[in-house]
């Protein structure tokens, strides 16, 4: 299918010309950092440029949306770049029930170990962003995404500009953090087109513990209008390296501290706890020293060294490497009355997840006269890679009072993921910073593949001036199989989601200029993930999948939402309510620490139903100072209990609150500009989250603030164009557990699962526009 792809897609897309991307006019003036939808049957916000240059360079886009009603957006670092912690749950959809997409092309659903996609973090650099849109309640019929159960993120990049300039910017700050980006448009050529080119390249320390989290990205984009039609081509690439914080439980915050990290750079260390992990007379007599699961009893002495008391507590190093290319080539423009667009897109990532494990000794480890891959601990990755290609293609015409907008998406993706170790040794341990090679025992390996069909029509009737009605429908099919390569355990097996009616209608009412009333009514589906880890069918044993494979449903959600905008003088705003109703809740749950990487057991959670209340306005003062505001009430348990084969009850969680959905989310910013002259200050609170499906443990409400001043300096020559700016994030320094759920979610108990914030932290930065 992909050899298809290719030369089908190339040529329709040369045939045809303009990018979706280049085709997103600026609807919002200069003075709007948010714009509310005007004209949308749904809940939709947008960020514009000027928003985002207000945050420290380097932070991610999803960051960006958590001041806009119903988003609960976590991470344990400053930037919200780093992937193991960066967490986005939007009316209690987590992150991969969500859509992502960048110029139209499929970013997948931003899981950490991302079979379909990857991290709006690596597909652009932050300064190369143009805009984002959220939508809350459900993603348009038309968004590439087989995961938008619960809304759809849509970014946007920058057009290269039709005068020649650079841009260059330079941050330094906390955690010796250092960025440098540079862009150059080349302005209008002869014929008319125009192109870009930027760099990026980003280094910081972690903030606690040893370690880097560093990337380097290359953007390039390149316009071509040919006669009434626009080509558009973008290549970006990303190589990001990161070392992982350590995950902590609510027991090792309080008996270690919220700073408490891995023990890397103390190797003597990490082979001492390794050690005593896996001499057996340390378990063995009436009274053990060590538990089963590798705990000091108090019985003698600690055999590990200092404050650690569980194998779990420390390992010495962990990180996560990703390489990825993304391009696309897009063409747009009317035949014949028709407005036509074709995108052709391509994916290539090759990644690792490391981690320095105690569970599993190196080869050579206790043979007499061994000097390398002799230390007790191996090194155990997970390794990606994906290539994947498709095609997006979308027709809108006129039909008196309708527009009918056809469309579709393909796709064909090879993922391979395997699980290996690598030998230490004794001596010194490796860098976790390079790719690994040469491992002693591949425990598995499996190639995917997943080829993804989807197609919606919808109709928009413009029934008088005042209102508005749209209607239509996506179809999708989603064939996933795997062949197991090497290894165990074995699985084998095909698996599709499908559903070939998938509604969506609305309307939009206008009460005035100045006011309008909205109300929209969407079922989607969420397809299987292809994956031999994470919440996928695939990620058990081949008896597990057999017993499943005729039985599970993909999970589907049917959103019903309604409000009003208004907008008159200096205020706009809006409020809307949601009910949503989510069948075949697939969660998963697995047994001992993440690191041991045991199959996730699949359960079938019955229906969820969420309802809520969302807010959010902005109001300029004056010229000079402005307010906004959001605030989100959400509702959402789980409907039924477990129940096994036989339909027993297994675990009691009918009535309970889901996992990582905050009732109550409050976002308040007051803004001034004036003289060159600007600041924000932007307030946050998160109130309780759940980490246990049974609700018996959960992290406090938060509180949270961040600054950002500067200047843009007046005149010409050198002054012309400069701009200076500051950021602190964490303000008032509070120590808070920021990301929940990074080795899944329990029914019951503490779990090594959460990460704790950054503390407050600033950063500088000077820009320079030629």
């Amino acid at each position: 299918m992909k050899s298809a792809l290719i030369s089908g897609a190339s040529a329709l897309a040369l045939v045809l010309a303009a990018s979706t991307a280049s085709a997103a006019d600026d609807s919002a003036t200069v003075d709007e950092l948010v714009v509310y939808g005007k004209g949308e049957s749904r809940q939709v916000q947008a960020l514009t440029v000027e928003e985002i240059e207000r945050a420290a360079p380097g932070s991610s886009p999803i960051k960006m949306v958590e001041k806009l009603p119903g988003v609960n957006f976590q991470a344990a670092d400053a930037f919200g770049a780093y992937e193991w912690s960066t967490r986005i749950s939007i009316r209690a959809f987590n992150q991969n029930q969500l859509g992502f997409t960048l110029d139209g092309v499929p970013l997948g659903d931003m899981s950490y170990g991302n079979h379909n996609g990857l991290h709006i973090s690596r597909a652009i650099a932050t300064e190369d962003l143009a805009g984002v849109e959220l939508a809350q309640g459900s993603g348009a019929l038309s968004v590439a995404s087989t995961s938008n159960l619960g809304g759809a993120l849509k970014f946007t990049s920058r057009t290269p500009t039709a005068d020649m300039g650079a841009d260059v910017g330079l941050t330094v700050g906390s955690s010796s953090m250092r960025r440098l980006f540079v862009r150059a448009d080349t302005g209008e050529l002869p014929g008319g087109g125009r192109g870009s080119i930027s760099y990026a390249d980003q280094k910081a320390d972690k903030w606690k513990g040893q370690g880097e989290q560093k990337q380097k990205q290359i953007d390039l984009k390149f316009v071509q209008p040919i006669g009434d039609f626009t080509v558009t081509a973008f290549y970006n690439y990303s190589e990001r390296r990161e070392n992982d914080y350590q995950d902590l439980s609510l027991d090792m915050i309080s008996r270690l501290g919220s700073d408490w990290d891995n023990n890397t750079g103390r190797w003597a260390e990490a082979v001492q706890i390794a050690r005593a992990y896996q001499t057996a007379s340390n378990y063995a007599g009436p009274n053990p020293i060590l538990d089963g699961n590798g705990c000091y009893t108090g019985s003698g002495a600690n055999p590990y060294p200092g404050k650690v008391k569980c194998v779990d507590d420390a390992y010495y190093d962990a990180s996560g490497l990703r390489d990825d290319t993304l391009w696309a080539l897009t063409t747009a423009g009317p035949v014949a009355g028709i407005d036509l667009t074709a995108t052709v897109y391509g994916h290539t990532n090759d990644g690792q997840g490391i981690w320095y494990t105690p569970y599993v000794a190196s080869p050579n480890n206790n043979v007499p006269g061994a000097t390398s891959q002799n230390a007790p601990i191996s090194t155990r990755t997970t390794e990606y890679t994906i290539d994947r290609m498709g095609l997006i293609l979308g027709a809108a015409f006129d039909l008196g009072d309708h527009r009918i907008s056809v469309g579709g998406w393909l796709e064909s993706n090879d993922f391979s993921q395997s699980r290996r170790f690598y030998g230490q040794n004794l001596a010194s341990p490796s860098s976790s910073l390079s790719f690994f090679s040469g491992p002693f025992f591949t425990q598995w390996s499996g190639d995917f593949e997943t080829d993804t069909r989807t197609f919606y029509i919808e109709d928009a009737w413009t029934v008088s001036d005042q209102l508005k009605v749209n209607f239509g429908f996506k179809s999708v099919s989603v064939e996933s199989s795997t062949v197991t390569v090497v290894g165990s355990p074995v699985i084998n097996g095909s698996i599709t989601s499908e559903e070939s009616f998938l509604p969506q209608a609305g309307f939009t009412w206008s009460l005035s200029d100045d006011s309008e009333l909205f109300a929209s009514y969407a079922k989607n589906m969420r397809a299987f993930a292809a994956a031999r880890t994470g919440l996928s069918p695939f990620a058990t044993t081949q008896p597990g999948f057999d017993a499943i494979r005729g039985k599970l449903q993909p999970e589907t959600s049917q959103t019903l939402e309604g409000g009003w905008r208004y907008r008159s003088g200096n205020f706009q705003g809006v409020a809307a309510l949601y009910y949503v109703k989510f069948d075949d809740r697939l969660i998963g749950t697995s047994a001992g620490a993440g690191i041991v990487g045991s199959p996730t057991i699949l359960s079938n959670a019955g229906s969820v139903t969420a309802k809520g209340f969302e807010a959010a306005g902005t109001f300029e003062v004056n010229d000079d100072w402005s307010l906004f505001g959001s605030y989100a009430y959400n509702d959402s348990t789980y409907d039924d209990d477990i129940r096994n084969a036989a339909g027993a009850v297994t675990q009691r969680i009918s009535g309970k609150t889901t996992v990582d959905s905050p009732k109550h989310l409050f976002n308040a910013e007051v803004s001034f500009d004036r003289d060159g002259w600007f600041a924000a200050l932007n307030v946050h609170y998160v109130s309780e989250r759940y980490f246990t499906y049974t609700n018996d443990k959960s992290v406090p409400s938060t509180t949270t603030a961040d600054l950002s001043l500067g200047y843009r300096f007046q005149g010409e020559g050198l002054t012309e164009g400069l701009e200076i700016q500051a950021n602190i994030t964490n303000l008032t320094d509070e120590s808070y557990v920021s990301t929940i759920g990074s080795n899944g979610f329990g029914y019951a108990g503490d779990n090594q699962t959460l990460l704790t914030a950054a503390p407050r932290q600033a950063f500088v930065t000077v820009r320079k526009r030629f």
